[in-house]
C-alpha cells in the first residue's frame, strides 16, 4: 500500500452497512467492542431505497425489524422498500453506530499480522474484519445479452424502477421467480408482457391471509431451526431448495394470467438481434428485463480463504484458516434464513460473541477508537 494513503486503525472493521452490517454493529456495541462500518452508499438503507418503486417486503413487519428495534408498522403488514430503508437509517442513528458512508472498499489483505482494508486513497487497519457485503452483489445476465439489437432497451431488475424506463412495445422478462412476477404485474397495464423461464411454483395460500400467517410461522421455524448446516436434514435439503429457487409468494399464477402475462420457455440465445426461446421461437420485443439474479464477487479479497466454487470456507461465518476474518449475510451461512430479515440477527450475534471471546484470550490492545480519532 502507498505510504501516501490516509490510514486509520480500528479494532474491528465491518464492510457493508446493510441490515447484516448494522446488526453486527449492534451486537458489538452491546459487548463494548470498538468498530467502524464502511458502506459505499450515499445513505444508510440505499440498497433497498434504490429498488423498484412498487416493491414491498415479502415478510410481515413483526419479522422484519432488527435486533433492539422492531419495524414501526402493524405486525402483519408488509412495509414498502422505502419504509425499510428509512428504518435502517433510523436504526444506525438510534444506536449511534459509526457508519462511514461513501466509502467503497476495493481491497482486503493481511499485513504484519493484521488486516489492511483499501478504499481508494484511504486505508484502514484492523484486528478483525466482518465482510457483510451480502449475498446479492453483482447483477447476473446471460453471456449472449450483448448480442441483442441495440434498439432493444435492456436492463437488470437491479436497475429497474418503474415502467417509465421502458420504451413502447412488448416486454420480455427473463426469470420467472418473485422479481420477474412482480415486475410483470407492474408492467402489464401498459405493455404486452412475456415471462420466460420454468415455474418455481407458488406458496399454497394467498400471501397475507390468516392461513398464510400460520404457514409463515411454520416456514420460519423450519428455515431458522431445522434447515441448518449442523442438522442432517438441513445439509441434505438446504442446497436443493436454494438451487430450485423460491416459490412465488405474493403474485399468484392466476394473477399473471388475469393480467395478460404470457408464459414462455427459457431464453437460450439470440438470433438476428432478437431473443430465442428454448422451443426455437424468436420474440420481436422492444424491451428485455433480466430477472436472472445476482452473483457474489470477492475478487477484491486477497486472502487464501476461498474454495473451488469461489465461496469463502467458513463455519457460521468464522474463517478458521484466517483468524479475525468473518463473513455475514451469505446464503445458507448457518440456516435457510441466514440471508433474510427473519433471521433475527442470529449469525451477527454469533460472530460478535466470537470476536469478544477471541480478544479475551489475547493481550489487551490500545483502544482503537482513540487511535482513529473517534
Amino acid at each position: 500500500m502507498s505510504s501516501k494513503k490516509q490510514t486509520e486503525r480500528f479494532e474491528t472493521v465491518i464492510i457493508g452497512g446493510g441490515q447484516a452490517g448494522l446488526t453486527a454493529g449492534y451486537h458489538l456495541t452491546k459487548r463494548g467492542k470498538s468498530f467502524v462500518i464502511l458502506d459505499a452508499s450515499e445513505r444508510v438503507g440505499d440498497a433497498w431505497r434504490k429498488r423498484w418503486d412498487s416493491l414491498r417486503l415479502f415478510t410481515p413487519a413483526r419479522f422484519s425489524g432488527l435486533p433492539g428495534m422492531p419495524l414501526p408498522a402493524p405486525a402483519w403488514s408488509f412495509a414498502t422498500k422505502d419504509e425499510l430503508a428509512d428504518h435502517l437509517e433510523r436504526y444506525a442513528e438510534h444506536f449511534e453506530l459509526p457508519v462511514r458512508i461513501g466509502v467503497s472498499v476495493d481491497g482486503l489483505t493481511k499485513v504484519d499480522g493484521g488486516f489492511e482494508i483499501s478504499a481508494g486513497d484511504r486505508c484502514f487497519e484492523a484486528e478483525n474484519v466482518i465482510v457483510a457485503t451480502g449475498a446479492h452483489q453483482i447483477p447476473k445476465v446471460p453471456a449472449f445479452a450483448p448480442e441483442l439489437d441495440p434498439r432493444i432497451v435492456q436492463l437488470h431488475s437491479h436497475d429497474y424502477r418503474s415502467p417509465s424506463q421502458l420504451q413502447e412495445g412488448d416486454v420480455l422478462l427473463v426469470g420467472a421467480g418473485n422479481s420477474g412476477a412482480e415486475i410483470a404485474m407492474d408492467l402489464s397495464p401498459a405493455h404486452r408482457v412475456w415471462l420466460s423461464g420454468p415455474s418455481t411454483g407458488q406458496i399454497p395460500v394467498r400471501h397475507g391471509t390468516r392461513r398464510a400467517r400460520v404457514g409463515f410461522r411454520v416456514f420460519r421455524f423450519l428455515g431458522h431451526h431445522v434447515l441448518r448446516v449442523d442438522t442432517r436434514i438441513g445439509r441434505k435439503l438446504g442446497p436443493k431448495l436454494i438451487a430450485k429457487g423460491d416459490p412465488l409468494i405474493r403474485t399468484r399464477l392466476r394473477d399473471l394470467v388475469a393480467a395478460g402475462v404470457e408464459r414462455v420457455p427459457r431464453v437460450v440465445g439470440v438470433r438476428g438481434g432478437l431473443p430465442v426461446l428454448e422451443d426455437d421461437r424468436v420474440l420481436d420485443v422492444a424491451n428485455v428485463v433480466w430477472c436472472t439474479g445476482f452473483r457474489t464477487d470477492f475478487g477484491w479479497i486477497d486472502l487464501p480463504v476461498f474454495g473451488d466454487d469461489g465461496q469463502p470456507m467458513h463455519y457460521r461465518g468464522v474463517v478458521d484458516s484466517e483468524p479475525g476474518l468473518y463473513f455475514l449475510g451469505l446464503v445458507f451461512q448457518y440456516s435457510f434464513s441466514s440471508d433474510v430479515l427473519p433471521s433475527g440477527g442470529r449469525d451477527a450475534e454469533s460472530i460478535a460473541k466470537h470476536i469478544a471471546s477471541r480478544q479475551r484470550r489475547e493481550p489487551a490492545a490500545e483502544p482503537e477508537r482513540a487511535l482513529a480519532g473517534a
